[in-house]
């Protein structure tokens, strides 16, 4: 039985921005779809930490 493969494109073609605490680079995901605008943080330790100043800016 072969497995259902979702996925249908090439991920360096998705769109990607910045986290505004660490500055990693962050690719759109599915999830974010609806909000990828309001998307700030990488993660929630991020998040938890938003006003630490971005050292790569």
């Amino acid at each position: 039985m072969a497995l259902k493969n979702d996925f249908k494109g090439n991920k360096q073609s998705l769109p990607s921005k910045r986290c505004a605490v660490c500055g990693r680079t962050m690719t759109w995901r599915k999830a974010w779809a609806r909000n990828w605008d309001s998307v700030l943080y990488c993660s929630d330790a991020c998040r938890a930490n938003k006003t630490t100043k971005n050292p790569h800016a």
